[in-house]
């Protein structure tokens, strides 16, 4: 994009956890790599690139000389493997992850398809340690952590 400095954060997250290629005014350089983040005051962009002996480097490109910048490739990461589940499954899966919270003593309830845990942490479908999500770490590792050991669990 030609305008970078001028698009806002909302336009810029779209390239985020992706490959791009930064075209800076000044010295007339590209540079490539991963999309760390961006500064939302001075739309600075940070990318990593990956050295073909193992290193890594990190490189901040300041917004204002950021002159273009291109998306080369889509997703850092493969989207995870979805297995799909049937409701009854689910609902399996929902109760087993709900009993095995309380007998651990944690506060849970349901929340239509999600669980809350103590009212700062929901857990998705299909209801595993990476269907955590919330804001207090420390209860999104212990909770994390207890349904990885569910011995209902046989997924």
């Amino acid at each position: 994009l030609d305008t970078w400095p001028l698009l806002g954060p909302l336009d810029w997250q779209h390239y985020v956890n992706k490959e791009v290629k930064v075209k800076a005014r000044e010295q007339q350089q590209q540079h490539r790599g991963w999309l760390l983040t961006v500064d939302p005051v001075s739309a600075s962009v940070v990318l990593l690139s990956f050295g073909e002996a193992g290193g890594a480097s990190v490189r901040v490109v300041m917004g204002h000389a950021d002159e273009r910048t291109a998306e080369l490739l889509r997703s850092a990461f493969l989207p995870r493997r979805s297995r799909s589940f049937g409701p009854e499954e689910l609902r399996r899966r929902r109760e087993s992850a709900r009993r095995w919270l309380e007998r651990n003593r944690v506060p849970v309830q349901e929340d239509g398809e999600a669980l809350r845990v103590a009212g700062v942490l929901t857990v998705e479908p299909p209801y595993g340690p990476e269907d955590c999500s919330g804001s207090n770490e420390i209860i999104l590792s212990r909770v994390q952590r207890l349904l990885q050991g569910n011995p209902e669990d046989d997924a």
